[in-house]
């Protein structure tokens, strides 16, 4: 074949040109090689291809293990990536500051604390603070230390001129630093507090559950707009106070038992003993096709089997004859058996497949049952006798009587105190209260739902952040008071403290126009539910 190719090449093609038609018919006969080459050298070369060979390697002579050289980061340390040379390096914090809103509406100088020597903290306002004391404490908590002292100075001027160790308070402002402070203060003393978040804060719900849930049982929090209805607010007052009454009055047996047996007659005559399973006779009309007709019934009680089986027939004669309270008790009682039964799978008591109560109570008001057990008490957690009142089984917090309150000044609540207090009449007061602002309007009626309520009791009113026309303002947080913020602050074995914060912090260190961001953040209306804090 390959000589014959070589031929035909050969005779027609020019003399001169016979370089070139080696060169092509040498390719030509690799190719023809190729595929007149027999298969049995193609399967014989594959499988020695895939037959598996294991190379050992032999070891130069006079190697030895010191002959190689370890990382450059060394052995069992972990390497140390090079520095990105345009990453930003932050810079360290020496200070925190927090925002004077009370003042110019600047970074304050007095309420900020700045690393000294040793260890310790010199706080703007307070001095130097120990390193023991601050070692566990945010320096950014430490720049809230005055709204902190002022709530702890609050609480413990609240409870010398009440005589009382623990009672109810009340609090306005319970989303501020200082009102803050009071709540968690006085929750973890044992007090109930009714907290008030103010009209800045009370549209954020998740913020207003947060401050519930700073408060210990039976105290509690609501929005501002709640504390307007004096009504409801003054009722919810009185049920921390003297907590919920769980007496039952109108226990009457006989009316359960005939509410009962109406209920059970009203349910055999929906559900007569005709139908498949308790459902509605509609599901047993045809609308199908004629041809679907004959199959129909015996498909839909198939399906319908797997429910409820519908009532048999009730003879309401021998079911006020004989089902009494007694009977009624064992039949609540077999609620309890069958859910056992089903839960466990245990049915050597009860048939976990089925279950029908008004076949149950048919066949009790034909042959009453007894039983030797007393089945008043019951055996099962929470279950409800129709025979008497169960014992309770949760008790009734009580909060005590009200042992004052604190109100901590926001912006709205001082120009609407201000505009009323100015007026002489009552005319001239509620005309000025018709041109104030909503908001402005919400903060007096919800603040004077707690003055009106704790002068009712004779109890002290305190203020903090401000003063109020009429209202006693807190004196000076002593050292008693900073000491008592600084424990209330530090963290615990287990990380957690007696006073949180939410606190947005801005590192002025890093950026400084951030310094300038933040009093604009502070200072903006609606602000949000946070303490903003500079750092340097």
């Amino acid at each position: 074949t390959v000589c014959g190719i070589l031929s035909l090449f050969h005779l027609f093609q020019p003399h001169h040109h016979q370089v070139i038609m080696l060169t092509i018919s040498s390719a030509v006969l690799a190719r023809a090689l190729s595929r007149s080459r027999p298969a049995a050298t193609k399967t014989t070369l594959r499988s020695m291809g895939m037959r598996p060979r294991e190379v050992v390697d032999e070891l130069p002579p006079n190697f030895t293990m010191d002959h190689i050289k370890p990382p450059p980061h060394g052995l069992g340390n972990p390497l140390e990536a090079d520095e990105e040379p345009m990453a930003y390096k932050r810079n360290p914090v020496t200070s925190a500051h927090a925002i004077d809103l009370r003042g110019d509406g600047r970074v304050s100088v007095m309420d900020s604390a700045a690393f000294g020597p040793s260890g310790s903290v010199v706080h703007g306002r307070f001095g130097e603070i120990s390193a023991s004391a601050a070692q566990t404490i945010p320096l950014e908590y430490l720049a809230l230390l005055r709204p902190a002292s002022e709530g702890a100075a609050a609480l413990r001027e609240i409870t010398e001129a009440s005589k009382a160790s623990t009672g109810t308070l009340l609090v306005y402002g319970a989303s501020r630093p200082a009102g803050m402070a009071a709540v968690q203060l006085a929750s973890t003393s044992g007090n109930a507090v009714v907290a008030i978040v103010d009209g800045q804060h009370s549209g954020n719900d998740e913020m207003v559950d947060i401050i519930k849930g700073l408060t210990a049982e039976p105290g509690t929090a609501v929005a501002e707009e709640y504390a307007i209805c004096k009504a409801n607010f003054r009722d919810l007052v009185e049920l921390t106070m003297n907590g919920e009454d769980y007496t039952i009055t109108d226990f009457d047996s006989e009316k359960f038992l005939s509410d009962f047996k109406k209920n059970l007659l009203d349910y055999a005559e929906y559900f007569p003993h005709d139908l498949p399973a308790a459902v509605d006779s509609e599901q047993l009309k045809f609308i199908g096709k004629e041809k679907d007709r004959e199959h129909f019934r015996a498909n839909m009680d198939a399906y319908l089997s797997q429910f409820t089986p519908s009532s048999p027939p009730i003879d309401q004669a021998k079911v006020d004859a004989n089902f009494d309270i007694e009977q009624y008790e064992i039949f609540k009682k077999k609620f309890g058996i069958q859910t056992t039964a089903v839960i466990s799978g245990d049915d050597s008591k009860a048939n976990i497949d089925y279950f029908n109560p008004p076949e149950i109570v048919s066949n009790m008001s034909k042959q009453p049952e007894t039983v030797e057990e007393d089945l008043a008490t019951g055996g099962y957690p929470f279950e409800f006798s129709v025979k008497k009142p169960n014992p309770l089984i949760t008790p009734s917090l009580k909060g005590g009587p009200l042992m004052g309150a604190i109100i901590e000044v926001t912006p709205e609540l001082s120009t609407a105190c201000e505009a009323v207090a100015a007026a002489k009449t009552l005319r001239e007061k509620a005309e000025a209260l018709q041109f104030l602002t909503i908001g402005q309007r919400n903060a007096h009626a919800a603040a004077s739902s707690i003055v009106s309520l704790a002068r009712k009791a004779g109890a002290p009113i305190r203020v903090v952040g401000g003063s109020l026309p009429g209202l006693d303002s807190i004196q000076e947080p002593g050292k008693g008071d900073v000491q008592t913020a600084l424990e209330a602050m530090a963290l615990g074995e287990d990380g957690s403290t007696r006073l949180n914060y939410f606190i947005q912090v801005y590192r002025a260190s890093d950026f400084p126009v951030y310094e300038a961001y933040a009093v604009h953040r502070a200072k903006e209306p609606l602000s949000g539910p946070r303490q903003i804090v500079v750092t340097k």
